[in-house]
């Protein structure tokens, strides 16, 4: 197994107030001071957590005249899935490997 990577989105998702502002941006792509006004946290907080998003790859921004417009990143989303679909598929296998060994009541 390989060293923790910095910026690993799984990381990013450990905060619930990051997970919180993934799920308002899943409806659609909010600008900082909108997150805000739906979470329990000030501005420069959630522009702090929106950076760690941005760090992990999960979300991207784009300027619209003065206010930055975040939106999820689909590749990060999809690589989050990913290794979660070869988790999932790994955890199966595992389960498989044992549900067909054979009991001492086969024999």
């Amino acid at each position: 197994m390989g060293t923790y990577q910095v910026g690993d989105g799984w990381d990013a998702l450990g905060d619930r107030t990051r997970r919180a502002i993934v799920e308002c941006l899943a409806e659609r792509p909010r600008a900082v001071g909108e997150l805000a006004d739906v979470l329990p946290v000030s501005r420069p907080a959630v522009s702090q957590h929106l950076k760690v998003l941005k760090d992990a790859g999960l979300v991207t921004d784009r300027m619209a005249g003065t206010r930055r417009i975040y939106r999820l990143n689909p590749a990060g989303v999809a690589a989050l899935r990913d290794q979660l679909d070869t988790f999932w598929n790994r955890a199966l296998t595992g389960y498989a490997d044992v549900v067909e060994q054979p009991t001492e009541e086969d024999s």
